[in-house]
């Protein structure tokens, strides 16, 4: 299995354009290996990245990767199996973001799986039988059971071979698909009195290094009779249907007839060797070839289908021919709106153009139909920009001022391409946090009052009053006076209090200077006139 190359990280590429990262690894890595210097490839300090909160996101269910906030390295969570996660699909990609914070960014980046060498073609069955008349002409062909190769490219099944044969010759032909499907050609005519059976051995091998194969036990047996086999009126058969067509819809009807008379001419139809994942999708009536689907039809999944069917008469005679069904895409899913972070509460002096929030934003529909746009309203004081492909973030479009509005539910839209398009919506709920931006203010700007002199310590003179617009401790205001010994004042409720009897014959005014501070450090003032009254408090002196 190449044990040498999972021990070899092939860097393949990294470019930083909206932070995207790219790499390249072979599959079946040990949990553990290196991946990538996200730190280095990113330009970031290592203790940056531990301060920032650096985390690494895989975009799927399975996590296959982990970030090392020690060393700044991208390495592999477990072994990756290319061929279980990808199929046979060409190029194998992982995605992953790394979220850093303070600031506030997401980078994207994504893991090539190299396929290596580590699956031999194999058959269905290591033996299967095959019955053919002895009054088969030659030039009839009969298809053979295809090998499977999970690999991909070079790697992947690349050619047939059979075992040599006076009677028969082996031709491989590649379908539509691309999919080499092995066909035994009869070259001799057949005598079922000489030779009953013969035995061929088909191998199936790949181009991998090294090389590996695959075989199969192919019993013929000579029947003896019936000299007509069915014969199909197409040889191929194609037919378009729409991904939400009914369970229980026809497909399409093959039709094969039999030249020969009575029982032999009997045909009964089936599928030949369909792969197991579409055995319960569709289903075909033996009696009038009549195909039918069984099950909701998901052009994500599948878009094409290649069946080959078979006519078999009573003697045991039979033809083939191919069934092609192309499924056409149709609006089915709902853009997904899937947030990734956001940045609540948000201070009310924080600069224009700040991040507030991360999300994505997926449809799993194709085309015009998987082309999402995204919107947020206007009149609030955000904007939205993306950031790569799906992937969006809000930033604040104008200055915030909690005093207005202390609270945002901003509703972000999605919308695809298709006809009727589908929309989904996600709220995002803002809190604008307070600074200290506002001065207390003084209901008035100059208080008085009138005071008999004969009032003792304590007696009330007024009340002034000072409010803050702002919220919490930066609203909280206390009061002070600046000068003046006669009186005092409650510093949290404003009230103003005679602390020394008062003479009128001494002094007639007071003027105050009173001082509201909030609990940010914002002062105001007022003045405070006081009149002192004259009381009959003096005798004559003669």
């Amino acid at each position: 299995r190449q044990r040498a190359l999972l021990w070899a990280v092939l860097l393949a590429a990294w470019e930083a354009a909206w932070g995207q990262l790219r790499y390249s690894v072979p599959e079946e890595m040990p949990k553990g290996s290196f991946v990538g210097d996200v730190a280095k490839d990113l330009g970031l300090q290592l203790p940056a990245l531990k301060d920032r909160d650096a985390h690494v996101f895989d975009t799927g269910r399975t996590r296959y990767f982990f970030l090392d906030l020690r060393n700044g390295h991208l390495s592999m969570m477990e072994p990756v199996d290319r061929e279980e996660i990808c199929a046979t699909v060409a190029k194998c990609v992982l995605n992953f973001e790394i979220l850093v914070k303070r600031p506030m960014n997401i980078y994207k980046g994504e893991v090539e799986i190299l396929d290596i060498n580590d699956n031999p073609p194999s058959f269905p069955e290591r033996r299967s039988v095959l019955e053919i008349s002895e009054n088969t002409a030659p030039g009839v062909r009969f298809p053979l059971e295809r090998a499977h190769d999970p690999d991909i490219g070079v790697n992947s099944l690349q050619n047939y071979e059979c075992s040599e044969s006076s009677y028969f010759t082996l031709d491989v032909k590649t379908g539509d698909d691309g999919v080499k499907y092995p066909e035994l050609l009869l070259v001799k005519s057949l005598d079922r009195e000489q030779q009953a059976a013969h035995n061929l051995i088909l191998t199936a091998t790949d181009n991998g290094s090294p090389m590996k194969s695959g075989s199969t036990t192919i019993q013929i047996i000579v029947l003896d009779g019936n000299d007509n086999a069915p014969e199909f009126t197409q040889s191929v058969y194609k037919v378009t249907v729409r991904e939400d067509v009914a369970v229980g819809s026809q497909v399409l009807q093959v039709t094969a007839t039999d030249r020969d008379e009575g029982p032999n001419a009997e045909v009964k139809y089936s599928f030949f060797k369909i792969p197991e994942k579409f055995n319960k999708t569709f289903k075909m009536d033996p009696e009038s070839g009549e195909i039918v689907i069984m099950e909701n039809l998901n052009f994500e999944e599948h878009e094409f289908y290649e069946l080959v069917v078979q006519a078999r008469d009573s003697g045991g005679l039979s033809s083939h021919s191919k069934v092609l069904i192309k499924v056409i895409d149709v609006n089915n899913y709902v853009p997904e709106i899937v947030i990734m972070s956001v940045f609540s509460p948000v201070p009310e002096d924080t600069p224009l153009g700040t991040v507030i929030a991360i999300f994505s934003v997926q449809d799993r529909d194709s085309g015009a139909n998987g082309e999402v746009q995204c919107s947020i309203s206007d009149s609030h004081p955000f904007r939205l920009e993306k950031s790569f492909e799906d992937y969006y973030r809000v930033v604040t479009a104008r200055e915030l001022d909690r005093e207005q509005v202390s609270e945002y539910n901003v509703t972000v839209r999605a919308a695809d391409g298709g006809s009727p398009a589908l929309q989904s919506s996600a709220v995002l709920t803002l809190r604008v946090l307070d600074v200290n931006d506002n001065a207390p203010v003084f209901a008035e700007e100059r208080y008085s009052a009138r005071l008999a002199e004969n009032n003792a310590a304590g007696a009330l003179v007024l009340r002034v009053r000072a409010t803050d617009a702002d919220w919490g401790q930066n609203a909280r205001v206390r009061y002070r006076l600046s000068e003046g010994r006669k009186f005092v004042v409650d510093a949290e409720k404003g009230i103003i209090i005679l602390q020394e009897a008062l003479d009128y014959e001494d002094t007639r005014a007071f003027s105050l200077a009173v001082e509201a501070r909030d609990g940010g450090g914002l002062v105001a003032h007022c003045k405070v006139e006081v009149e002192v009254l004259d009381v009959n408090d003096n005798a004559p002196e003669v």
